[in-house]
């Protein structure tokens, strides 16, 4: 599975963005798909994540920092994960990646393949 994200750029405070992830490969549905990210200096980190439970039921996952600004969501018939990121203030700022794996959503090792990562900048 090859990842390609884009999206990112540079923004103003209380600004938006979607970032957007496409897979290349059969098995996209099967994934585990999360965006992490790394702020400037730092670790990178658990940002959001969408898996199917039973049936056709998709459950999301965000990190606490982001929950009710920012929206996870797929589209298994395009391949596509997105990241739709509102109310972005500048610690919101970093490098951003999409990964495809699972079965755990907050574990950075649970993912297989990682996306080339897209810049986020927010501005004050």
């Amino acid at each position: 599975v090859q990842l390609q994200a884009s999206g990112g750029g540079l923004v103003q405070a209380g600004d938006s963005l979607r970032l957007s992830c496409t897979a290349s490969g059969r098995t996209f549905s099967s994934y585990v798909m999360g965006w992490f990210r790394q702020p400037p200096g730092k670790e990178r980190e658990f940002v959001a994540a969408i898996y199917r439970s039973d049936g056709s039921t998709f459950y999301t996952d965000y990190t606490d920092s982001v929950k009710g600004r920012f929206t996870i969501s797929r589209d298994n018939a395009r391949k596509t994960v997105y990241l739709q990121m509102n109310s972005l203030q500048p610690e919101d700022t970093a490098v951003y990646y999409c990964a495809a794996g699972g079965p755990f959503a907050r574990l950075e090792s649970a993912y297989n393949y990682w996306g080339q990562g897209t810049q986020v900048t927010v501005s004050s």
